[in-house]
């Protein structure tokens, strides 16, 4: 089933199941008004969310128009958002970009930051930022929201605690970066709202093309209405979500509603960077990371970072062509004091 939240006068909105085709969506106040409702008692609410799924798709369910700008993100804030690397490519680009060798650990562990969580954007919200030279960047990635995780999960009993599916535009501040990594104690100014995709689907969704830890299918990047990136979520993903969900609960248990995101979802290309959609490649799933190219084949990044009024679009469509998740498209805009 396909699940949202629709904007109202509350910060949590209210709960709506989605009809496959994104369409058409019916209230479900009488059995969860929030989606972090419906997660908190998932063993009993799902059965019913999902005759309400079943409702729609036969013409029984009374239904309303669905659009997508009436969506928040799907949790419009959560008590969690763990942000992964599960791409060890992006890593290394980003490391062979400075000259700095990777640690083979890198390989073996994944690495993982805790970001805010207490407002997202949604789907269609702008990105309000203050200065171009912040280094605005997207990070398009895929994201799961789990049930409750006891702590020392094993990978397979966190991919079975995966509930919901998503997508997530991981704003990152280039600029601000490196002072804040400097200081060794991790991301903050840099790491501002994020956005997640104006639907969560449940895997039985995904059919064939998720396989409980990782999901198969190209994210569809574009910027300023240009294809930028299609890399395929499911190609070297070096962590999958069971690795990365185990990870997070190693010393702490996780709550229903912790969101896991994947990170930049990257691909090599004959072993080697990626190259543009236009030039026949995978594309890149941020800026930072066709920066990174340039310096290393050039030594000069010549791609810009968004400035206002570019617009990022990023979707996932399934092997017919249709739309899973909706699209989050966003637009940088400048930030104005009250």
């Amino acid at each position: 089933m396909k699940l949202a939240t629709l904007k109202d006068s509350t910060r949590d909105g209210r709960l709506v199941v989605v009809s496959r085709d994104l369409t058409r969506c019916s209230e479900v106040g009488h059995i969860a008004r929030t989606l972090q409702a419906a997660l908190d008692d998932w063993q009993h609410v799902s059965p019913r969310l999902a005759e309400v799924a079943d409702g729609l798709e036969t013409g029984a369910q009374p239904s309303a128009r669905f659009h997508e700008h009436d969506a928040a993100s799907p949790l419009p804030r959560a008590y969690q958002w763990a942000d992964g690397s599960a791409y060890v490519n992006h890593v290394e680009l980003v490391r062979k970009a400075r000259n700095a060798a990777m640690p083979e650990s890198f390989w073996t562990e994944p690495l993982i930051y805790q970001g805010g969580s207490d407002s997202f954007l949604g789907p269609r919200d702008p990105i309000v930022m203050a200065e171009e030279s912040y280094g605005i960047d997207m990070e398009a990635e895929i994201a799961v929201i789990v049930d409750d995780v006891p702590m020392g999960a094993s990978p397979e009993e966190a991919r079975a605690a995966i509930r919901l599916i998503m997508l997530v535009n991981d704003v990152s501040l280039r600029g601000l970066i490196p002072a804040e990594l400097a200081k060794g104690f991790g991301f903050f100014q840099s790491k501002p709202s994020s956005a997640f995709s104006p639907v969560a689907v449940t895997p039985d969704e995904l059919g064939e093309a998720f396989d409980g830890g990782k999901l198969s299918l190209p994210l569809l990047v574009d910027l300023n209405g240009k294809p930028f990136g299609r890399a395929d979520a499911g190609t070297d993903m070096t962590f999958d979500f069971g690795q990365l969900i185990s990870h997070a609960a190693k010393t702490r248990p996780l709550c229903a509603g912790t969101i896991i995101g994947s990170g930049t979802v990257s691909n090599k290309l004959d072993s080697g960077p990626g190259k543009p959609v236009s030039a026949g490649g995978a594309g890149y799933s941020c800026i930072a990371e066709i920066r990174m190219i340039e310096t290393i084949e050039t030594g000069t990044a010549a791609t810009p970072f968004m400035r206002f009024g570019d617009t990022v679009r990023i979707e996932m469509k399934d092997r017919t062509g249709h739309s899973i998740f909706g699209a989050i498209e966003q637009t940088v805009t400048r930030y104005e004091k009250p």
